[in-house]
């Protein structure tokens, strides 16, 4: 336990005390957490990636599925995949809503974080106005609630779509969402990066 000690005047310096330390201790875990989900211990491992992250934009430009919002004519496309039952894919969601007056981004459903996960993301992927789904289904998660009712049933097309993203996240060799897969704007190279970012961040990794 640390301890103040005064000798007859005031000190120049004091020593933290113990629940200053721990509360920084705490901002600092809680600002750590604030990155990314990986897969249970019972779900299956991503397999060795095999692919490298300047052909990670092409494949998932052809190869992947997901919804787009934002600024739908622009060259510039962002894609984040996600799985729907993870916070921090709600967190990145809600700080990069300021942005897409600038960039269109493509957010690609995968499933691997529990049973919610594939039909969640059939329901998004489907829906009609993808940023109000999208929108609410993570305030429910972000809230706790766990997220948007959706069917166990899901069309096979869907359901084909999200192991597609789902085997691409892995071929990749990457382990945890949310994963940005774009361009830089200023440089025009590939670039990614695993995990949530505060908007001011994700806008400078995007050479905005």
């Amino acid at each position: 336990m640390y301890r103040t000690y005064t000798f007859g005047m005031t000190p120049t310096a004091s020593i933290p005390s113990r629940r200053s330390v721990l509360r920084a201790t705490a901002l600092s875990l809680a600002a750590a957490a604030l990155a990314a989900c990986t897969p249970q211990d019972s779900s299956p491992k991503p397999a060795a990636g095999s692919v490298k992250p300047a052909d990670s934009y092409a494949l998932l430009a052809k190869e992947g599925r997901g919804f787009s919002v934002g600024s739908l004519m622009s060259a510039n496309t962002v894609y984040v995949m996600f799985d729907p039952q993870c916070p921090h894919c709600g967190h990145l969601w809600q700080q990069a809503l300021p942005l897409q007056k600038k960039l269109k981004f493509v957010w690609m459903p995968v499933a691997f974080i529990n049973a919610k996960s594939a039909p969640q993301g059939a329901a998004l992927l489907g829906a009609a106005n993808p940023l109000e789904a999208m929108t609410a289904h993570e305030a429910s998660i972000l809230e706790g609630s766990g997220g948007t009712a959706a069917s166990s049933s899901i069309p096979d097309d869907i359901a084909a779509a999200i192991k597609k993203n789902t085997d691409l996240f892995n071929s990749m060799g990457v382990e945890s969402v949310p994963y940005i897969v774009a361009r830089n704007a200023s440089t025009g190279q590939v670039v990614t990066n695993t995990g949530a970012m505060e908007t001011a961040a994700l806008e400078n990794f995007l050479g905005l």
